[in-house]
């Protein structure tokens, strides 16, 4: 009995072995069936990696598109740093103690208005001259003492043409450049004129520059030290280099290109103002609920101040206009600083980079679906 149990133990344990090695068998079977599995997946991902290339290759214009409006942005952005306010010349574009004369004049209707002005002043002066002359000899020859028998002539025909035709022809002489210098100022702008919208407000200018963007710049009067506030929240005359002087510097200038026409259009908020600048013989009424548009034409770089001439209330007297002319590079820079600011005819930077971006996105997005709808096909 004890030598059959015996042999069932052993018959037992051998089958015990035999399961173990097939069990181990099975093990390295599946072992291997997964490292296979594993280098056939290394290899599909390989496959898909190396096709991801070749649809992007299809596509180049995306990042060309995108590389391009990095390019312009920053080229924008280094040009609207560049920009610093212009600093006055003394004496120049504002009034100097003790002057008598015109301004000098830095526009081509300045320059004509100026000589007509000095021609009408001589005119003025030989008239005057001429009277007091004949005056003189009437004293003289024709008081009682020298000349006791008075003249009964009551005509005289020569004299009587002379002294009607002689003032018609002055007037007419003066007439013909003043008409002309007329119509220079109203002269109307090109149709490719930069157009700027000025309105006048109790007591500040907003300055609106719809061909750049469509933004607004308001202009306060800078405070003057020593004095009561004008501007609550504007700093005072003198804490920049650039700074002219007091009473006529302002917070934000109108910035305008310098050498070439410019289409103002002048109205108001409240009151009557009156935009005028002397230097550049600019003056126009701003009217309420009306657009009154004139041509300004600036003819060198430069900073050019003038007042509201036209009694608006209170602070009538606290309402200057500083005119800063750059050259167009230089102003462009200038526009570029503002949000929303484009060059004239331009969109603005922040709406053309999408704009540029949107269509070349499409080939890529439509690159990098492909290969993940093959991965997919090939797990399952």
């Amino acid at each position: 009995m004890i030598g059959v149990r015996l042999k069932s133990l052993k018959r037992h344990g051998r089958s015990k072995e035999v399961e173990a090695q097939k069990t181990m068998t099975l093990g390295k079977i599946s072992m291997s069936a997964g490292r296979v599995g594993k280098a056939l997946g290394l290899s599909a991902i390989g496959l898909l990696a190396a096709a991801v290339p070749s649809f992007a290759q299809d596509a180049p214009a995306a990042p060309s598109a995108l590389a391009t409006g990095a390019a312009n942005g920053a080229a924008m952005a280094s040009s609207a740093g560049s920009y610093t306010p212009m600093t006055p010349t003394p004496g120049i574009g504002m009034p100097v103690d003790g002057g008598l004369n015109l301004q000098a004049q830095f526009s081509p209707t300045g320059v004509y208005g100026e000589w007509l002005h000095h021609g009408l002043l001589w005119v003025c002066a030989i008239i005057s001259l001429f009277v007091l002359i004949l005056l003189g000899i009437i004293i003289v020859r024709f008081n009682r003492r020298a000349n006791p028998v008075a003249s009964k002539t009551s005509h005289n025909t020569v004299l009587e043409v002379v002294w009607t035709l002689l003032p018609v022809l002055i007037l007419v002489g003066i007439a013909i450049p003043s008409i002309d210098l007329i119509a220079k100022q109203y002269k109307p702008a090109p149709k490719t004129a930069l157009t700027v919208k000025i309105t006048g407000n109790q007591w500040f200018w907003t300055y609106g520059y719809p061909d750049n963007g469509d933004f607004e710049v308001i202009s306060n009067m800078l405070n003057i030290p020593g004095e009561p506030t004008i501007n609550n929240g504007v700093r005072e005359v003198g804490s920049k280099p650039w700074d002219g002087p007091s009473h006529l510097e302002v917070d934000n200038r109108m910035v305008v290109p310098a050498g070439e026409p410019i289409r103002l259009q002048i109205t108001a908020a409240d009151v009557i103002h009156s935009f005028a600048v002397p230097s550049l013989w600019f003056k126009l009424d701003a009217v309420p609920g009306r657009i009154n548009e004139k041509v300004l034409f600036i003819e060198k770089p430069g900073v050019y101040y003038g007042q509201c001439s036209e009694l608006c209330g209170a602070k009538h007297g606290y309402m200057p206009i500083a005119v800063e002319a750059l050259p167009r590079d230089k102003y462009n820079a200038w526009v570029l600083t503002h949000a929303g600011g484009a060059i004239d005819g331009q969109k603005p930077a922040a709406d053309a980079a999408p704009a540029a971006a949107a269509p070349a996105a499409a080939p890529a997005g439509d690159a990098s679906e492909a290969p993940a709808g093959e991965a997919t096909a090939e797990a399952e």
